[in-house]
């Protein structure tokens, strides 16, 4: 994993009080207003949390991971999760009727270093508020990739009584507890009255393109460690602008691929349309 920045001096982030310290991820937030290479969603734009320095203005992170922070808030699993998901980064076919919605973000450790490796699992309901209890629909696992980064294609939940639109994840380190909760979304009539609603939980979302796109960085109650080697899958899901040699392993629609020739990766050359750099695993 690349280590992360160095430790922050007395200088304050924009907006901030003069005895606030700027946390990692704000640096990092910095390097995206700087031009600096970071994780892409699939569209080629930075995910919302990491570009509001490039559109001219300031955006919340949910939760903020300022070092020291507190963990993401746990959450009820509710009756219908299923064990053994398939790994996939896409929840969603074409022929999947809903509002296309890709959600991105960060996972750090309570130090606010971001989290290679770490498992998520999905579930939700589909656009008429109904959850698959036979099969695996709109649920699937992925792990972050060595940025600590993750995407995932999915719709936005329908409605169903009781509740307020949301998605449920778990999110787990390597070798560490399972941290159980849900992702909101803001603006819903019902989330004023969701007696699990948690304001902590908010997505920032935004319009794209007739679908939304949403980002949400998750703090675990772990200390992160540079030194720590990432877990399967080591190459994490493909993205264009990263550097790939001969025997990375990379997920991309659900599918695992070799890489057969070192590359640094663009649009348009994802692994299912260039055989000579990709082999099916």
């Amino acid at each position: 994993m690349t280590p992360s920045p160095p430790e922050p001096g007395t200088d304050t982030a924009p907006g901030a009080g003069a005895d606030r310290r700027i946390s990692r991820k704000s640096l990092l937030r910095a390097a995206v207003a700087a031009g600096a290479a970071v994780p892409l969603l699939a569209t080629g734009t930075a995910a919302l949390a990491r570009d509001a320095g490039s559109q001219g203005r300031t955006l919340t992170p949910t939760p903020s991971c300022d070092d020291g922070d507190d963990p993401t808030p746990e959450q009820m699993e509710g009756p219908y999760f299923k064990p053994n998901s398939p790994r996939r980064t896409s929840l969603v076919t074409a022929g999947t009727p809903g509002t296309r919605l890709t959600v991105s973000g960060y996972v750090f450790g309570r130090n606010c270093v971001p989290l290679p490796g770490v498992l998520l699992d999905f579930w939700q309901a589909d656009t008429a508020g109904a959850y698959d209890t036979a099969g695996y629909t709109l649920r699937g696992h992925q792990f972050t990739n060595a940025s600590g980064v993750f995407v995932l294609q999915t719709i936005v939940p329908g409605l169903y009584p009781g509740r307020t639109r949301h998605i449920h994840v778990k999110a787990q380190a390597p070798g560490r507890p399972v941290l159980t909760t849900q992702l909101y979304f803001p603006g819903e009539p019902r989330n004023g009255t969701d007696a699990l609603f948690d304001p902590v939980l908010l997505m920032t979302v935004r319009d794209a393109g007739g679908g939304k796109e949403a980002t949400f960085d998750f703090v675990l109650d772990v200390l992160g460690d540079p030194t720590d080697p990432p877990t399967d899958p080591p190459g994490g899901t493909w993205a264009p602008g990263r550097s790939y040699t001969p025997g990375d392993r990379v997920t991309h629609g659900g599918t695992g691929y070799v890489c057969l020739q070192a590359h640094t990766s663009i649009a348009g050359w994802e692994p299912p349309n260039v055989p000579a750099l990709w082999r099916r695993d």
